[in-house]
């Protein structure tokens, strides 16, 4: 491909470089990114953690993502995937 260059100007995940050095469509399914691997929110998971952060938002020096954490009927979150699902929400 005689215009690749232009694609070593723009910062790269693993994943496509990967993919650059052995050619596209050579990531096998549940490779890439991080994206793949985490577990969409059901809509009832949507709806605890509404639940939730409504219900620890007026609660004063406290932190609300980590009381969030601590309810959540379903372990295995990150705070930073709580925080993407709220600010998504």
């Amino acid at each position: 491909n005689k215009k690749a260059f232009v694609e070593l100007l723009f910062w790269k995940s693993p994943a496509a470089v990967c993919e650059m050095t052995k050619g596209y469509s050579s990531l096998q399914e549940g490779e890439g990114t991080t994206r793949s691997r985490v577990p969409p929110w059901t809509p009832q998971e949507e709806q605890e953690l509404q639940e939730l952060y409504w219900k620890y938002k007026e609660v004063e020096g406290g932190d609300i993502i980590a009381a969030i954490l601590a309810h959540l009927p379903k372990p295995g979150r990150t705070r930073r995937q709580v925080v993407k699902q709220l600010v998504r929400m």
